[in-house]
Order: structure tokens, then sequence, then C-alpha cells
């Protein structure tokens, strides 16, 4: 499970627009409650001998509960710092009127405390409250009218993000994890940062107005673009559609590539990193992964044996045959480490790389030291070797099904999902037709996206950049990939489709398949 989204928990606008009558400001308007956030600037609807041209600005504040990041941290539902990045994803709002085009948005963090408040008015701003231009709750004003936020420059170092919008309806995706990272630094820490959420709003360029403004919160136009940005509107938390509620979308490489199905002897043949084979030792306790006792998140050492005469059992010595990656030597132990709680890996290639000389069948005893003195589980793996193509390049054609899928899931649980894969043109013997288990071919890269069934919505799209988020794991019994069922709407069906990279044609290639699953409350 590589992906978990955590949803707006406060957002609002804050605006110093004209009220209908073109008169009053609507500074001390409040639309906490409504279902959407607007950014705009609106230059010259009305004007004076005094103020000249009337600038007109609205700004959105959004908050989201880091307090929940931080426990999925602490409970190991998300990796540590470093290895995980968050993305802010706030959707477009279509609406009738004027929309923006060429236009940047910043985001920077909110550096006040402020209330969302309860208005729902976005258009005579009747509803007052807090947060508005004016104040950040009932009992603060802003230092700064229109908000304050962290810069480039502030003492904190916290970034301000910018986003173009060329066309103008995109919705805004940024990536925010080193304002999310210092949010969750320990309270007084030097890169702590208060968790007061987030502002959008125009560049000062495009707003164009003065920093100190004028008595009773007006801020005027002093000369800068006479151009209007008028009006960009995204969904908020309140919004009935799910699936376009902001939310920060935590990503991270989760894959397991367990190559105890897939351990291959090296070849002069094939490049270094295909040579190397990874194993994984899983330690289950009362059906829970737990660390070992006596290793914890420290080493954990591996020895590779020959099998005796059937191949039932290693033998009593370990052949000089491993390639030990950590020491880069050849070794009779392999050094491994921990990878997550209660499981732990190890790599190593194979330096035989005839299949005439090297053993079809090997046996890897799992210890808590180089000499062996206490050994945890001995496993088995049935090497193979590369193949080699001299007809011509590879036609992949592959048919795949869920072996374990159910027609429905509760929206609280978190399920795993296992493929079978096998070659369209696979003619099984009697004896694989007459075997429980046949063997499934494992694909090295491959990745999921969710689709709403009723309207084809894509809710979670395939990961196939550099964060692996949403690749599938393998192991002995082929591939999987874990799904956090949160981040879907009950009462609906979805459906699972894959795709499989083809590296002879350089591309990834969607499988005709789609599995479907409802999710009920």
């Amino acid at each position: 499970m590589g992906l978990k989204r955590y949803t707006a928990s406060a957002d609002t606008t804050i605006t110093n627009a004209f009220k209908d009558n073109l008169v009053q400001r609507g500074t001390g308007s409040n639309m906490g409650y409504s279902d959407a956030v607007e950014v705009f600037s609106l230059y010259g609807q009305t004007s004076s001998s005094a103020e000249g041209q009337s600038q007109e600005l609205s700004r959105a504040l959004i908050k989201f509960p880091i307090t929940s990041i931080s426990a999925d941290r602490t409970a190991g539902n998300i990796p540590v710092s470093g290895s995980v990045k968050f993305y802010l994803k706030i959707f477009n709002a279509r609406h009738p009127w004027t929309l923006p085009q060429d236009f940047t948005l910043v985001v920077a963090a909110v550096s006040s405390s402020w209330n969302e408040g309860t208005g729902l008015d976005m258009d005579n701003y009747s509803d007052p409250g807090n947060a508005n231009w004016m104040s950040a709750s009932t009992t603060t004003a802003w230092s700064n009218l229109g908000g304050d936020y962290r810069d480039d420059n502030d003492a904190s170092g916290a970034p301000v993000y910018r986003q173009t919008f060329p066309l103008g309806y995109e919705d805004l995706s940024i990536e925010i994890t080193p304002t999310v990272e210092r949010w969750m630094q320990t309270s007084g820490t030097a890169l702590h940062i208060d968790n007061y959420g987030l502002g959008l709003f125009l560049t000062s360029s495009q707003e164009a107005y003065a920093a100190a403004g004028t008595a009773g919160g007006v801020l005027e136009n002093t000369g800068g673009a006479d151009v209007s940005y008028y009006t960009k509107t995204f969904f908020a938390r309140s919004t009935e559609f799910f699936f376009r509620r902001p939310h920060i979308e935590a990503r991270w490489d989760s894959r397991i590539q367990d190559d105890r199905g897939y351990f291959y002897y090296s070849s002069s043949m094939a490049p270094a990193t295909d040579n190397l084979n990874t194993l994984y030792l899983y330690n289950y306790v009362r059906g829970r992964l737990t660390n070992i006792p006596a290793i914890g998140t420290g080493f954990v050492y591996v020895s590779l044996f020959s099998g005796n005469n059937a191949n039932t059992m290693p033998t009593t010595n370990s052949a000089q045959i491993l390639y030990d990656v950590p020491t880069l030597s050849t070794n009779t132990v392999v050094t491994g480490g921990w990878v997550s709680t209660g499981i732990y890996s190890a790599s190593m290639c194979m330096t035989s790389s005839s299949a005439t000389a090297a053993p079809t069948k090997l046996f890897d005893v799992w210890s808590s030291s180089p000499t062996g003195s206490v050994q945890y589980k001995t496993g088995s793996v049935v090497p193979t070797t590369f193949d080699s193509w001299a007809g011509g390049a590879p036609t992949f054609d592959r048919v795949t099904t869920i072996k374990n899928l159910r027609r429905s899931y509760g929206r609280k649980q978190t399920a795993r999902f296992r493929t079978f894969v096998r070659d369209r043109n696979w003619s099984p013997t009697i004896y694989t037709v007459a075997t429980r288990n046949n063997p499934t071919e494992i694909i090295d890269s491959a990745s999921y996206k969710i689709i709403r069934m009723v309207d084809d919505l894509e809710v979670i799209p395939y990961g196939t950049g550099s964060e692996f988020s949403t690749y599938l794991s393998f192991d002995v019994t082929g591939n999987y990939f874990d799904l956090d069922l949160r981040a879907l709407e009950a009462g609906y069906m979805y459906g699972i489709k894959l795709t499989y990279y083809n590296a002879s044609i350089a591309s990834w290639i969607e499988q005709p398949e789609t599995f479907k699953f409802r999710v009920e409350e």
C-alpha cells in the first residue's frame, strides 16, 4: 500500500470584494461552510478621484489533519521522513462565470491560527464571521489584511509553492513534502512550524494591491496590472462530490520484490542489477508481523546451501556461491537487514552461470549471526537461467485473474488483492491440470488503477512514475497489492485495471480485464 489520502479538516474563502451595492466591501464576510473556495483579482469595478480604480481580491484557506498523518507514521502505516512524498490535491469546480487563463497561484503556509466559520454566501457576502479578510478569529485580527503567511524569506525556511494554470480549469496538484514534514516535527525543535494550514492566492503582480492598505481594510490598486483574474473556483471539503474534496495524498514505494519464485543464476548477458536476487523473511507471530526480538531493526544473516540427494533439506556445508551485496565479495554468508515490522531481506547473486553445474534447488537458512548460532528459518528456492531470444523479439500476451477477489468490502478495511497470470497461449499438461497450485507468472513491473464503474471516473490513477505508489509487489505466490478502502466512497461499484510494462517495446500495456467489487459502509 503506497498511497493514503487525508481530507481537509477546515477551509474557507476570505475577500475584500464589494457587496451588491458597490459601496461596502465584504471584508467581514465568512464562507467557511460553502461547498467551494474561490480565488480572484477583480480590477476597476468602481473608481473615485481619491482612490482610482478599485481592486477586489479573494483568497482561500485550507487546513489538514496533520495529527492523523503523524499517528499513521507512528503506527508504521506510512514511511519515515525521506521515504514518502506528500501532494496537495485541490480540484477545479466548474462555474458559469468568466474563467481566467494563464495565471499563477501561490500556496503558502498560514502563520497564525484561524477559525473556519459557518458562512455560506459567496455572492452577496451577507454572512459575517471569522475567518474573514480582517480577522483570523473572533478575538484576533490578522497582522496583515488578507491573512498572515510564511514566505520564502521567512526565518523558519518554510517554502512557498506555485502552480501555473495555462487554460484555467486545471486542478491544483503540488508536492508540499517539506511543509508537511515541518508540521510533523516535534514542537519546539528548529524545523517545526505550527499547522495552521495553507493559503491560496494569486501572485502579488496579479493581485496588484497596496501592502499596507487604507483604513477599514480596503486594499487599493497601486498602479499594478490593470487585468482581472475572475474567478478560479475549487471544491471545498463540504462538497457532495467525495472524490473532489481537497486532500493531502501520501505516496511512497511500498513494493516487496521477493525473488523466491523469480530467482536467476547470474549471466554475463545480463547487467548487474538483473543478476541481483532479493529474498525475504516474514516473521508472523499469532498472525501478526513482529520484529524478531534479538534483531529488532538490525542485521540478519543468510547462507545458501545445496540440497541433499532427495533435495528435501540442505547439506551440512554452505558453498561459496554467493556475491554478498554489502561486502561486495564472494562469501558463504550474506548480510541482510530490516525492511519493515517483521520483514527482513537479503540480496545476493549466484556466481555460477551454468545450469548443469549449478544446483537445481537451494536452501536459504536465516540466522542471528554470521556463524549461524541461532537459526530462525529455512526456506528454498529453485533457480533458473535467463532465456536468450535468437529468433526475434518476444511477444507477450497474458491472461490475468484476481484469485481472492470478493464481491464487496467494508470501507474501513485494507484489502490485499492477489493476481494469477499466465500466457494466453499456455497449454497445460495433464499434470498441471491436476496440480492444485499451478505456477503463476510474476510481472516485475506492474501497476494498478481504480475506476468507479457508474461513470468511469478514475479514482486512483496508475502510479507508473518515479514514486511507484501503485506498483504491485510480488513473492513466491505471485503479484499482489494492498488498498486502503477508506480512499473510496461507500455505495458504489469499482473496477481494478492493471497495466504491465513490456520492456521489449519500452511501453506499458493495459490489460483487458476489469475486476469489479463494491464498497459498503
